[in-house]
């Protein structure tokens, strides 16, 4: 079976808070989270009332729309923890912070070493550099002869980019609102005006 897109915790987080769970599985199909991120969603849910949505969103999605990935040690897994991150799977395990974007990347690897092309959505910076080093890797690997996959990566904004002009962001006013509503929730999002999704071909 193909290989579904990862989604890392802040991109869900975004949607979800908003209710366009609709809007995200348009564009990118159905989806896949590592248990490390499903366990990120809910505890954020539940600490934050902005984002008290994304629990109801991600408890009525059906694994038809979202596979939960088991992250229990295998040696694939332990593998590629331990080189993203440096210390052991069962040290990494224990230690909750940003644990989610590396069990995201992990799975990706470990999927692309095995033949897949995976899309990992993610916005966290630090989760981007380490996903484009594994990428790097990747492609030196094929270049090499090995056959292997590769990781492609998108955020949030590529999805709205994808998204716009169509049913859930028919113009540039439901692009505004949209957007300054995801900004209430994540300030490490740029400001509209240092992105491009105002000034799309679809708006001609």
């Amino acid at each position: 079976m193909r290989q579904r897109p990862i989604m890392d915790a802040g991109p869900g987080i975004n949607f979800f808070s908003v209710n366009k769970e609709r809007l995200l599985i348009s564009v990118l199909g159905p989806l896949c989270a590592p248990e490390a991120v499903e366990t990120e969603i809910l505890r954020k849910a539940g600490q934050d009332q902005r984002f008290a949505a994304a629990e109801r969103v991600w408890r009525k999605l059906t694994p038809k729309y979202m596979e939960v990935l088991s992250d229990d040690v295998t040696d694939e897994l332990a593998a590629a923890v331990q080189r993203i991150s440096g210390i052991p799977f069962d040290q990494r395990i224990r230690s909750g912070k940003d644990l989610g974007e590396t069990m995201v990347i992990t799975h990706a690897v470990v999927a692309a070493e095995a033949g897949e092309h995976v899309i990992v959505l993610i916005d966290d910076g630090g989760g981007c550099r380490a996903a484009t080093k594994e990428a790097n890797r990747l492609q030196r690997l094929q270049a090499g002869g090995q056959s292997v996959g590769s990781i492609g990566l998108i955020n949030t904004v590529t999805v709205l980019e994808r998204a716009a002009g169509g049913k859930y962001l028919p113009d540039k006013n439901a692009m505004r609102d949209l957007y300054g509503r995801l900004r209430t929730l994540d300030d490490g999002l740029l400001p509209l005006d240092s992105t491009n999704l105002l000034n799309l071909p679809c708006w001609r």
